[in-house]
């Protein structure tokens, strides 16, 4: 069986620019890129999409968190945002 080959595709948006979400349940908001994942597609951008990330302790005796981070959206659900 042969492995697929992973298609990698060009992102229409660099770090640093400011996007606007399209669609989703972020639809209308503005941020900055941060991240860019190019094997899947994905952005993460400044204050859009956040999450609740729940970390054990690695430790005995240390305490787990939870920390609120953004995560990943999908390059197709955002636009290129013009003042």
């Amino acid at each position: 069986m042969k492995k697929k080959a992973m298609l990698q595709l060009k992102v229409h948006v660099k770090i640093g620019e400011k996007v606007k979400v399209i669609s989703g349940k972020e639809k209308g908001k503005i941020g900055l890129v941060k991240k860019i994942l190019k094997q899947k597609n994905r952005l993460i951008i400044e204050g859009i999409n956040i999450g609740v990330k729940h970390i054990k302790p690695s430790r005995p005796g240390q305490n787990g968190e939870i920390k609120r981070i953004e995560f990943p959206i999908h390059s197709s659900n955002v636009s290129l945002y013009q003042e």
